[in-house]
């Protein structure tokens, strides 16, 4: 049962052959039996889950809430009413919101039941979920290898069978990467479709919410509950909500008249481990044999996207965490001397290592003498990406690319942060440039899940699970992982 899609269990629930109680007991006996072991949940709230799922059995089936009855979960970076907020951070160890963010607003009016709070890189500042402040996330293929990040108690949690889908954000990848190393699909979707209110920001011209789950069909109807127009986010599109699962009630099954670019500077990264680069090439093949025309697409600005972004995501990330000075909330050091060291032992003791070191190099390129040198060029080298996208978009329907260029790692195995900021080299670019990504699992190397991920132009989401659902059908990658 809790290995269904959402699709298939929604069908089980308006037949009453299942209630929302049941449902729910099921995940959370999943979530007592593996989540030692696999560290996928910071905070859990099991009563207030099942008094809601039987609040809504008591009701009765609605056929007008899209996630009726599902039980989900939602990293600890979104706030949640009554529910502790940490970010994964000991500076917010106590702090409990009293607000939700707007997707939760929207998941909880489509009937959703929130399991709890999953673990996370440390302000979504890593890449392997060993940065939490709580607990280090184990993958659930392999729990000595990595579930990748930030977003990795989100992944593990889907991947798992904990729950049916999560949601996550997604800075430089942090959706995309986390969903290929766990072997399961991750949108970020157009910045601008989600509303960020009640994000706890890392870099805020770069975060964007977005789901997972175990299909495709799946993460377009998560994406239909939770976009949308919000006015307390003055980012946030203008556009109507739009039903994206209305393509999969007569699914096209081929790639007839798609065009699949194939972006060089991706595939011709020397980092690549060889079989999943062999492994990518078959996906490619594959997208050929059921109709796709494929063709090679230059991006040469792509080089410079690890520079330009850490640039970026530090500056803003300096000034975003500022507000966690020990005065107006979150964690205070005892009995300070002074209002400086106020300041300096809360944040100490507050932030880890990671976090510090984003804040002091945002610090260091905002400051005087160095912002024109470095963030400023930047901002120009992103204008570039950009471009770079918008340009390959116009000779294509889609791009095509790996996401990472290996398949999870062992955990601990790499401490070196610059080799580590190496490893998002496939999805950082895309923050930058503000346009969807959909990351889904195409096969197994090493014994490990390998995600490819398909960018398209803003707002054509839509486009990005009609080829990703036609491939991951063709590959039968579908809720691959195996209870």
């Amino acid at each position: 049962m809790i290995n269904s899609s959402i699709t298939e269990i929604k069908k089980r629930l308006a037949k009453k052959e299942i209630n929302a109680t049941e449902l729910t007991k099921a995940c959370l006996e999943q979530i007592n039996k593996t989540d030692d072991t696999l560290g996928a949940f910071i905070n859990l709230y099991p009563e207030e889950a099942l008094k809601k799922a039987q609040e809504l059995d008591q009701k009765g089936y609605n056929p007008d809430q899209a996630l009726w009855g599902i039980p989900v979960s939602v990293k600890d970076a979104l706030a949640t009413k009554n529910m502790r907020t940490t970010a994964g951070s000991k500076i917010l160890e106590t702090f409990t919101p009293p607000y939700s963010a707007y997707v939760v607003e929207e998941l909880e009016k489509a009937g959703a039941i929130i399991l709890g709070k999953n673990n996370m890189d440390e302000f979504a500042m890593g890449s392997t979920c060993e940065n939490s402040a709580y607990k280090k996330g184990s993958n659930p293929w392999n729990t000595d290898c990595v579930a990748g990040g930030s977003s990795g108690g989100s992944a593990i949690s889907v991947a798992s069978c904990q729950c049916f889908a999560s949601l996550g954000t997604d800075t430089g990848g942090s959706i995309r990467q986390p969903a290929s190393l766990c072997g399961i699909v991750g949108l970020k979707p157009t910045y601008g479709r989600v509303s960020r209110y009640g994000l706890l920001a890392y870099a805020s011209s770069l975060d964007q919410i977005g789901p997972f789950a175990r299909t495709v069909e799946d993460t377009a109807l998560m994406l239909s509950v939770i976009a949308g127009h919000d006015e307390r986010d003055s980012t946030s599109s203008p556009r109507a909500k739009e039903d994206f699962t209305k393509y999969f009630e007569n699914p096209q099954k081929d790639l007839q008249g798609i065009t699949i670019g194939l972006p060089k500077e991706f595939f011709e990264n020397k980092a690549m481990d060889n079989e999943v680069a062999k492994l990518c090439q078959q996906t490619i093949e594959e997208a050929q044999k059921i109709g796709a025309k494929v063709k090679e697409v230059s991006m040469p600005n792509l080089a410079y996207s690890i520079a330009s972004y850490y640039i970026i995501a530090s500056a803003e990330a300096s000034s975003n965490l500022a507000r966690y000075d020990g005065i107006r909330y979150g964690h205070r050091t005892n009995q300070p001397k002074d209002l400086d060291e106020l300041y300096r032992m809360s944040r100490t003791e507050g932030f880890g290592e990671e976090v510090q070191r984003r804040i002091l190099l945002g610090t260091y390129v905002l400051s005087a003498g160095y912002y024109d040198a470095y963030y400023k060029k930047a901002a120009q080298v992103r204008r570039l990406i950009r471009e770079d996208y918008e340009n390959a978009l116009k000779e294509c329907d889609v791009l095509l690319a790996p996401v990472s260029p290996i398949v999870a790692w062992k955990k601990g195995s790499v401490t070196d942060p610059l080799q580590m900021y190496q490893m998002d080299i496939f999805t950082l670019s895309l923050n930058l440039s503000g346009l969807p990504g959909l990351s889904i699992p195409v096969g197994m190397a090493h014994n490990m899940p390998v995600g490819m991920q398909i960018f398209g132009s803003a707002f054509d989401e839509a486009k990005l699970f009609q080829v990703g659902h036609s491939l991951v059908e063709h590959l039968g990658t579908n809720n691959q992982y195996k209870l």
